[in-house]
């Protein structure tokens, strides 16, 4: 069994009288379950699978692709649907039905990609729409192809996006850049220019800036599958993740554990601090919160 601080015993006892009542775990992928091997490691696995021993279902919600994040779904033994693109698209991989599919609207598409096509910018940015759980970019970038490896999909390559848009809606749109405050500047411009009722703004990673419906983040999707699917509340939900667009399913959760390696905002509204990914933070937090009951 792994080791926790005095701080998080404290912590977890703070919790410990909602932890006997948790029926779901969603956890996130990449910081959370994933670190730079991009594969789970066994100490996480054996956890999610004395969790789920216990009768708790477990689920994943993440920003990937849903078939990026398909071989993580089926490592950890789901049976429930799968949350992707921060909720966008809910969909079982078991019977493929789909449950949501939120795209961003065609008008909003084209005005992000004329804000992110500035003469300023247009260089800088490696800007991905995902359309059809396919991934559709200007051109492949160094970027680009970092991001492909490690998501094992291939971008197609399109010249002008506009082009996707004449048929498609995007259920999500990326924007890549290694310097992060060009990043944190365009979430801090975009997020003036648009209410949270018309997108959904977010950073995944330091590096990437995200947009989504405005009715889609992985706090509103954990709800419908808790409530709407399972018939639970959010004090029968433990929720655990690592950057800012896992806030809303944190906050949501009887229980939201932010990991170590999480930005001080994201663990400032988390109930407990898990170890960082590469300590296997979300071993530790299942094994303290939900196995030592």
């Amino acid at each position: 069994m792994h080791e926790a601080s005095a701080t998080q015993i404290e912590s977890a006892a703070v919790a410990g009288m909602a932890t006997k009542e948790i029926k779901l775990l969603v956890l996130d992928i990449d910081g959370t379950i994933a670190g730079e091997s991009n594969n789970i490691s066994e100490p996480v696995k054996e956890a999610i699978t004395a969790a789920k021993a216990q009768g708790i279902k477990v689920a994943i919600a993440t920003g990937r692709m849903f078939r990026s994040a398909l071989r993580f779904h089926q490592d950890i033994g789901s049976t429930l649907p799968l949350i992707a693109y921060q909720g966008a698209w809910i969909q079982d991989p078991a019977s493929e039905q789909i449950y949501q599919h939120l795209p961003v609207s065609r008008e909003m598409a084209q005005q992000l990609l004329d804000y992110f096509e500035q003469p300023e910018l247009r260089s800088l940015l490696s800007v991905h729409f995902y359309i059809n759980d396919q991934l559709y970019v200007r051109e492949i970038t160094t970027e680009t192809q970092l991001y492909a490896e490690r998501s094992g999909i291939k971008p197609i390559a399109v010249g002008d996006l506009r082009q996707v848009l004449t048929t498609y809606e995007p259920t999500k749109i990326l924007a890549l850049c290694d310097d992060t405050d060009i990043i944190d500047n365009l979430l801090g411009s975009l997020s003036r220019q648009y209410t949270p009722a018309e997108l959904y703004l977010t950073k995944s990673v330091a590096t990437f800036f995200e947009a989504t419906n405005p009715f889609a983040n992985k706090g509103i999707a954990v709800r419908y599958l808790a409530e709407e699917l399972l018939g639970l509340q959010p004090n029968n939900v433990m929720t655990i993740g690592d950057n800012f667009n896992d806030l809303e399913m944190l906050e949501y959760a009887g229980i939201g554990v932010a990991m170590g390696n999480a930005p001080s905002q994201v663990q400032a509204i988390a109930n407990w601090i898990a170890p960082s990914v590469e300590q296997d933070g979300a071993a530790v937090a299942i094994e303290k919160l939900l196995l030592s009951q």
